[in-house]
């Protein structure tokens, strides 16, 4: 039975104009009303004329990536790397693809709201980038999102993200988990015994693999962590900055730092220069990804290099076609320890 603009008024309970300035996008409408259009369009898998239903197997030149923050370096780099694959010719009629970065602020519901854009687009790939929220009504409502996409013949690639079962998606996964053990080790084996822990916000998945991977090389070493070692925060500067004033209050004799990412490892070295504190001489510091600014540091970070451009990179050719999908559609992206001069020998107290 077709579904039309009319039931979909009826589901979000708004006048059929109202659905027509939501879909069509001409109009202004209250973010409210928007997400309850869009979320029953998304219900009764409304397609938008007659026209649309008869190519409703194919798909168009649009190609969406999904980001929490595209001007943190982490997703910029990767939005790059995969838009860098997708331009050129190859869409319908050999035309350029088009590439729409979709910024959602780390919102569940904004990224809920964009994959169901996307569906009606009928976008020819999808990427999703970074850290999932380990939220189980949000994870179940996202693989409804992405099973819907692939039945629609739209191609789903997770770049540094874990993988997505039971849909089609092929996930890029980084190995978070073991990128951290081997910073916290290479610490432990400087003869750090006490560490503060910066860690991301607790309900992304990224944040709880590095730190079970900080907490292994602890438990590997013999090390008993105490639980005022470990503080929360978001993967900014201002809460490396935060973070490690109230680390210092907690335990003033911590001799190293390990922070959720080098922009908060920027923070965490700005705090303890302003305690009068020196890097790596009374506190050493670590942080994650290898960021291009973390070289530049004075001193320069010692950090966990991912190889964002070339994650996303291929992630951008699997989306097109171009590469064929890892065995099992999961391929894991291991990380490079890089020692540098923010960590050294711990003080002798």
């Amino acid at each position: 039975m077709t579904v039309t603009l009319a039931d979909v008024a009826a589901r979000a309970q708004v006048s059929p104009a109202t659905v027509s300035r939501v879909l069509n996008g001409n109009y202004p409408v209250a973010a409210a009303t928007r997400e309850r259009v869009l979320r029953a369009v998304d219900e009764l898998d409304y397609v938008l004329n007659g026209p649309a239903s008869a190519l409703a197997a194919a798909t168009s030149d649009l190609v969406g990536i999904l980001v929490n923050d595209i001007a943190d370096p982490f997703f910029g780099i990767m939005a790059s790397a995969i838009q860098g694959e997708i331009g050129g010719p190859g869409g319908r009629a050999g035309g350029e693809r088009l590439a729409v970065v979709c910024n959602t602020g780390g919102s569940p519901e904004r990224e809920l709201t964009y994959l169901t854009l996307l569906q009606r687009q009928r976008a020819a790939a999808v990427v999703l980038t970074g850290g999932a929220v380990e939220d189980a009504p949000h994870a179940a409502a996202v693989a409804a999102k992405l099973r819907k996409l692939a039945d629609a013949g739209t191609r789903v690639v997770l770049c540094g993200r874990p993988p997505a079962p039971d849909t089609d998606a092929v996930a890029l996964t980084f190995d978070n988990r073991g990128g951290a053990r081997a910073l916290t080790a290479h610490l432990l084996g400087l003869g750090h015994r006490r560490l503060g822990y910066i860690a991301g916000p607790v309900e992304r998945t990224t944040t709880r693999h590095r730190l079970e991977g900080h907490r292994a090389a602890l438990a590997a070493a013999g090390v008993e962590e105490d639980p005022r070692w470990t503080v929360y925060g978001r993967y900014d500067r201002r809460s490396g900055h935060e973070a490690t004033l109230e680390l210092l209050r907690r335990d003033p004799s911590l001799t190293a730092i390990v922070a959720a990412n080098d922009s908060v490892a920027l923070g965490a070295c700005a705090a303890l220069r302003e305690s009068g504190l020196r890097i790596p001489e009374d506190v050493s510091v670590a942080g994650f990804d290898d960021l291009p600014f973390s070289i530049d540091a004075v001193p320069s970070l010692t950090t966990v290099r991912l190889p964002l451009a070339e994650a996303g990179a291929r992630a951008g050719r699997v989306a097109m076609g171009r590469e064929e999908p890892p065995p099992g559609g999961i391929a894991s992206v291991r990380g490079e320890l890089m020692v540098r001069g923010s960590t050294g020998v711990p003080r002798v107290s």
